[in-house]
């Protein structure tokens, strides 16, 4: 555990009966960080989140946040912890206001100083508008503002957010991803999702989970990198010999599409897309296409997804 380490986790596990939800399951959160916790339904996303907020007791392994054993400590190590789950906790039969006030006391925060915590929650969610009106009668996107006000408003050094953004619409998706960039301006951010273009636009991190297992961890920078091209697609209206396709610097190896098109392979670090260009206009080959074939985060997902889990197989047999 670094010195800026917000939550640590070591080799946790969860079992129920014969059923392993999580399994050998270790990382680390930093100050200032965004973490994306990736992973289809059923992964084991929501059980992790449950067992590091304390929710839920771990099997084995632990759990430290800000230094503190969840374990041994679980009142102090809560208290540096905000929370929302997949379903928000509210009291749709109460104001924004009342409600956070509640939260606000629930969080023991002195007395004389609640109204300037939802005061100040309030702005930074967007609620100030909203402050008077029953929950029940906001909009769905509200409503997650509500949660997200809740799980900030005593001012942890960790939030954890469950699927934040289910069941918005788009409009109500951005404003909620805006949101979770600036909490991670001031607080460690776990982000827990199933949902691909969350992670790409919100996050620092990446780890991906899958069968209770941890598959993938890098940079989000370093996710999109494996979507670089290393294919062309091109399209001849008057295509040549296959072989004067490989003559081509740079190319590898040509997989033919049909009906005039082909698709080019090639190192990832050197393109020949200037050389086949240059060689269909001299050659009169009625260049219509040519275009670089990027892997769509989707598929690098169900890549890193099915492989795994073919190994986990393989090593069950």
């Amino acid at each position: 555990m670094t010195d800026n380490s917000l939550v640590s986790v070591q080799h946790l596990d969860r079992h129920y009966g014969e059923l392993t939800a999580v399994a050998n399951v270790s990382f680390e959160l930093e100050q200032g960080e965004v973490l994306g916790f990736l992973g289809p339904n059923g992964a084991g996303k929501s059980t992790t989140m449950q067992i590091i907020t304390g929710n839920l007791a771990p099997s084995a392994g632990s759990i430290k946040i800000c230094g503190i054993d969840l374990t041994e400590h679980p009142k102090q190590a809560k208290a540096e912890i905000g929370f929302l789950p997949e379903q928000p906790p509210l009291y749709r039969e109460l104001s924004v206001d009342e409600y956070l006030g509640f939260c606000a006391r629930l969080n023991r925060i002195r007395r004389n100083k609640i109204q300037q915590a939802v005061d100040r929650v309030k702005q930074r969610c967007g609620l100030e508008e909203v402050g008077k009106r029953l929950i029940n009668n906001l909009s769905k996107g509200y409503q997650q503002r509500v949660g997200i006000a809740q799980a900030v408003i005593h001012s942890p050094s960790i939030v954890v957010l469950d699927e934040p953004t289910v069941g918005l619409d788009p409009i109500q998706i951005r404003e909620i991803r805006a949101l979770i960039r600036e909490l991670g301006k001031e607080h460690g951010v776990i982000l827990s999702t199933h949902i691909l273009p969350e992670v790409q636009m919100t996050c620092d991190r990446v780890q991906i989970i899958n069968r209770g297992r941890l598959v993938f961890s890098d940079s989000v920078s370093n996710l999109n990198r494996q979507r670089d091209s290393r294919s062309l697609l091109l399209t001849l209206q008057q295509p040549p010999a296959e072989t004067e396709l490989l003559t081509i610097a740079e190319v590898e190896r040509v997989e033919h599409l049909g009906g005039g098109q082909w698709r080019i392979h090639h190192r990832p670090d050197a393109s020949p897309a200037t050389r086949l260009a240059e060689r269909a206009v001299a050659g009169h080959w009625g260049l219509a296409e040519l275009s670089p074939e990027y892997t769509s985060l989707e598929q690098i997902f169900i890549d890193i997804t099915t492989s795994e889990a073919g190994h986990h197989e393989e090593q069950a047999a």
